[in-house]
């Protein structure tokens, strides 16, 4: 029972989908009754005693149109072609059909397969009462009328509906991604704030960790100002891991490196760095009593300003390194100048044991894991690379490739604090762009040309039809000079060689009118054309033949 129960509710979702709103359900009930009461009222003008139930199927059709649109458009379709009272349901349901079928194989073989059920059932009604011709010429040009146009404007309509969903749908979704693009720029710039933070500030306090160190183990400084120089330099060491927290913690909320801004080196303001400021750097190091070589090599060549900001921001960065993992190890920092890029090299022996301080009393360096990534992400955005490892005397040495230009794998910043919302407008991705882009076309193209060959064709067969029914009309009727000069006891054979073919379409009411033919004779019926004061009634000719020979001719008057 329960299997036969889901069954049922599950026939039921089908053939009446809902959700069923008041409005829905007052639309469909006024409808139902429309279409109903219209189609039992032309059964009733039609003399059918069959009213009642095409009444009321139609009505119930009309309310399965919904959840089963092929299934009622088959059905109406054969009911239509025996009965007129279902075609304006005919009507709504092609509309229904062109709208809710979504397959065009589905759609198409619906209403083929609903013309042939229409035709089919008009022949089986209309057998011997009309040539094949005509009722598939009437059938096809009433099926394209009735049917197929609706469908078309329905299919156009639900189209149109569609695109205008999607784009509705494709706008939200592109105002969220500009939400995101605009977020991520904003993580990206966080992370190169702590990147210049990391550079920058853990340089200065390494210096202030060397010149603390160097002092803490002078020997004519007394207890206390060594004591106070200890202080000094553990607050550094605290500071500098503090920032270094700091900035893992800006970094990890930041998106992944991607095409992050670069600082590009302006020509004055508050910017620094490029490579006018690396020899202060090297200077800088100096003053803290670390010995540090500084040599160029080759044609010097101005590189971008985000490479000269790129080859600062690696020295800088190796500086600190060295001066963390190998305090009072001589540095060396080179830069040669190649003939497509620029060769920046910083290297350090191993460092050498302290002296005057006990095991123990000088803190391990603080590293934060984000120099050399940093570094890396750099050289990339300008097109260069990084190398970095330790050397065969167990030392370090860091070398990295800029080209001269800067051609890289990601744009520059806006080297102003104004072009920032610029540059995040900018990012956001054109999605219609692009050379594979296909041309979208409106829905109404093709419903247009549909509903123009519909219209052609029912216009051809109406064409056709006048033409087919002049001929067949001229193919049943016989002139009055004809009829005179054709004589009684003629040879059938020679008769029936003069007159017309003939049409039963014409002539099948005229059959057993007027006079009492002979006994045991055979007549054929034309329609006479001698129409002079037939009035209301048509000039009928009779041919009569009783062994193989003309034995009466009549030429009446028959109501039509």
């Amino acid at each position: 029972m329960d299997a036969i129960a889901k069954a049922w509710s599950r026939a039921v979702r089908t053939a009446l989908p809902g959700p069923w709103r008041p409005g829905l359900v007052v639309r469909e009930a006024v409808g139902a009754l429309v279409l109903g009461g219209l189609a039992a009222l032309i059964e009733v003008v039609s003399r059918s005693c069959l009213w009642p139930v095409t009444g009321l199927g139609t009505a119930a059709l009309f309310l399965l149109r919904r959840g089963l649109p092929s299934t009622v458009l088959l059905v109406t379709a054969t009911v239509a072609g025996w009965a007129a009272g279902p075609l304006p349901l005919l009507a709504c349901v092609g509309w229904s059909a062109g709208a809710r079928v979504k397959r065009v194989s589905v759609l198409a073989g619906s209403f083929a397969g609903a013309f042939l059920l229409m035709t089919a059932t008009g022949a089986v009604k209309d057998a011997g009462e009309a040539p094949v011709k005509l009722m598939l010429g009437l059938s096809l040009g009433g099926f394209l009328l009735v049917a197929v146009l609706p469908a078309l404007w329905g299919r156009y309509r639900a189209q149109r509906r569609a695109l205008s969903d999607a784009l509705r749908e494709r706008n939200e979704q592109l105002l969220r991604e500009h939400a995101m693009v605009a977020h991520q720029a904003r993580l990206r710039e966080r992370h190169r704030i702590a990147q210049d933070m990391h550079d920058s500030l853990g340089h200065q306090l390494a210096l202030i960790s060397v010149h603390s160190g160097a002092l803490e183990v002078d020997r004519t400084l007394s207890d206390r100002q060594r004591e106070a120089v200890g202080v000094l330099r553990l607050a550094a060491v605290t500071a500098m891991r503090e920032l270094r927290e700091v900035v893992g913690v800006l970094h990890d909320e930041s998106t992944a490196p991607g095409p992050a801004p670069v600082a590009a080196a302006a020509g004055g303001g508050a910017r620094t760095g490029g490579l006018e400021g690396i020899e202060k750097l090297v200077e800088s190091s100096r003053a803290a009593g670390t010995t540090v070589s500084f040599g160029e090599d080759g044609e010097r060549r101005p590189p971008a300003a985000n490479v000269g900001q790129a080859a600062y921001r690696i020295v800088q960065e190796a500086l600190t390194n060295a001066h963390k993992h190998a305090p009072g190890a001589p540095i060396s920092v080179a830069l040669r100048y190649e003939p497509d890029a620029l060769v920046v090299e910083v290297a350090n022996p191993r460092a050498p044991e302290p002296a005057g301080v006990p095991a123990g009393g000088r803190p391990a360096p603080v590293s934060g894991g984000q120099g050399l990534t940093g570094l890396r992400e750099r050289a990339r955005l300008v097109g260069g690379m990084v190398h970095a490892g330790p050397t065969a005397e167990a030392g370090f040495r860091l070398a990295a490739v800029l080209p001269y230009e800067g051609a890289g794998g990601g744009p520059a910043a806006p080297g102003a604090a104004g072009e920032g919302e610029a540059w995040v407008l900018d990012a956001v991705p054109v999605v219609d762009g692009g050379p594979d882009r296909r041309r979208r076309r409106s829905p109404a193209i093709g419903c247009a040309v549909g509903g123009a060959v519909v219209l052609l064709t029912v216009l051809g067969l109406l064409v056709w039809g006048v033409v087919a029914f002049i001929g067949a009309a001229n193919e049943a009727t016989v002139e009055r000079s004809l009829y005179d000069s054709i004589q009684e006891g003629t040879p059938e054979a020679d008769v029936v060689s003069r007159l017309p073919v003939g049409n039963g379409f014409f002539t099948k009411d005229y059959e057993g009118s007027g006079p009492t033919p002979p006994e045991g004779s055979s007549c054929r019926y034309f329609l006479s054309g001698d129409t002079s004061g037939a009035g209301r009634e048509d000039a009928v000719a009779r041919f009569c033949f009783k062994d193989g020979v003309l034995v009466e001719k009549q030429h009446y008057l028959g109501r039509f």
